[in-house]
């Protein structure tokens, strides 16, 4: 791939900071549907793919980390890596 590496979480806070102009230590763990949807739009035009997300995969998303875990999984999906994203466990749910 000749495009950045895998996003981590420190990316990932990176690009939530720049929505609304704010510093990284105040980029909240939890993310709202607008944050997700600007991130996700932000990511896509920085890695120069789609991140493949059903409205299941999309709503699952809840924090940083869950967001993290899904954009790695879309870089390395495009790549050939790895199958499509993987989905978050919703809150709640028992782990399997």
């Amino acid at each position: 791939m000749t495009g950045p590496g895998l996003p981590d979480r420190a990316e990932v806070v990176e690009i939530l900071a720049a929505f609304g102009q704010r510093a990284a230590d105040s980029v909240p763990e939890e993310l709202g549907s607008l944050e997700l949807t600007w991130l996700i739009a932000e990511f896509e035009q920085r890695y120069g793919i789609e991140a493949d997300l059903d409205d299941e995969a999309f709503e699952a998303i809840r924090t940083v980390d869950d967001a993290t875990a899904v954009l790695r999984a879309a870089v390395l999906a495009d790549a050939g890596s790895a199958p499509a994203a993987p989905v978050p466990a919703a809150p709640g749910a028992a782990p399997s």
